[in-house]
């Protein structure tokens, strides 16, 4: 059995990745699940290189532990390459030259539930090779993965049964950017079969990107099986969205820089994750004996000024 940290080097750890990673930790040293730590810096201008150390030295400074790793997913881009031909040779995947604007503009673009267009297929079908493409287009296109007439459907450890009519609700995605950077969720599959993943845990704001990668795993193996899945609800600020830096500054190494010990930030994170008389200085490895996954408050957790006030104690 084995999980994985994948924190994203584009900014420093929250409270909220804190929790969501803490709640992962607990259950693989309870259920016997291996660790592996994957640092998911991939998206290009938004990197920032000294973040990936930073989120090691915040997990360390928690108490949370990993087997294996870390391993950085820059290292891996001939696995993702390989991955986009082969579904582009299958026939499972496609280039597309339409714009953003093009896909916003066009009459027969459904909307997600959010707004957002949805793409119509507009280059499915329509050209015999990237290369065709590109010469149409004058620039390199992006590819596509040509989602199925179907229902995605699997029954979450968090937030119970999910259900997506892919081709009405998500379209076709995209597996590769123009420049040939490997898009989140053709990546993150990639990764999580070649190491064997069992267990994803994340919060549900990725609930959309799971049938996306479900289908990846179906076209990139023949088993059709895939990991566990736990979507846990966000930490909200006071306004009712997430947590971000509107609400101040919830970064671990703000925490840190002001000497807040870890001992405290992890008694607010343990109320967070319905622990019994949780909400004083506790230690990860106490956790363990307490934490009951089915005690866990599934409900959206807000990050109050007196909760703020107890880690300024």
């Amino acid at each position: 059995m084995l999980t994985r940290l994948a924190p994203s080097p584009t900014g420093a750890l929250h409270l909220g990745n804190a929790r969501t990673f803490l709640v992962n930790w607990l259950l693989a040293r309870q259920n016997g699940w291996r660790i592996l730590l994957r640092i998911e810096d991939l998206d290009g201008p938004r990197i920032k290189p000294e973040s990936a150390q930073q989120a090691i030295d915040d997990l360390q400074w928690l108490g949370i532990d990993w087997d294996d790793g870390p391993i950085y997913q820059s290292n891996r881009r001939h696995l993702y390459a390989a991955a986009v031909q082969r579904l582009l040779d299958a026939g499972l995947a496609y280039p597309c030259v339409c714009t953003r604007k093009d896909v916003e503009s066009a009459a027969s673009a459904p909307h997600a539930e959010d707004g957002a267009a949805i793409y119509p297929g507009t280059c499915r079908g329509r050209f015999k090779s990237v290369v065709d493409a590109q010469a149409f287009a004058g620039r390199p296109p992006v590819i596509r993965f040509a989602v199925p007439d179907e229902t995605i459907a699997w029954e979450d450890c968090f937030a119970g049964r999910q259900q997506y009519q892919v081709t009405r609700q998500l379209g076709d995605f995209v597996i590769a950017k123009a420049d040939g950077t490997p898009a989140y969720q053709l990546s993150v599959v990639v990764d999580d079969l070649d190491a064997g993943m069992t267990h994803i845990v994340r919060g549900d704001d990725l609930l959309d990107s799971t049938p996306r990668q479900i289908l990846l795993y179906q076209a990139l193996q023949e088993s059709g099986w895939i990991p566990s899945y736990y979507h846990l609800p966000l930490v909200m600020g006071p306004d009712g969205l997430r947590l971000a830096k509107r609400h101040g500054d919830s970064r671990l190494s703000h925490y840190r820089s002001r000497g807040v010990p870890a001992s405290r930030v992890l008694g607010l994170l343990g109320r967070w994750c319905g622990i019994p008389d949780a909400g004083e200085p506790i230690s990860a490895a106490v956790m363990l004996d307490r934490f009951d996954v089915a005690r866990m408050l599934l409900r959206q957790v807000v990050h109050s000024q007196d909760e703020e006030a107890y880690l300024s104690k």
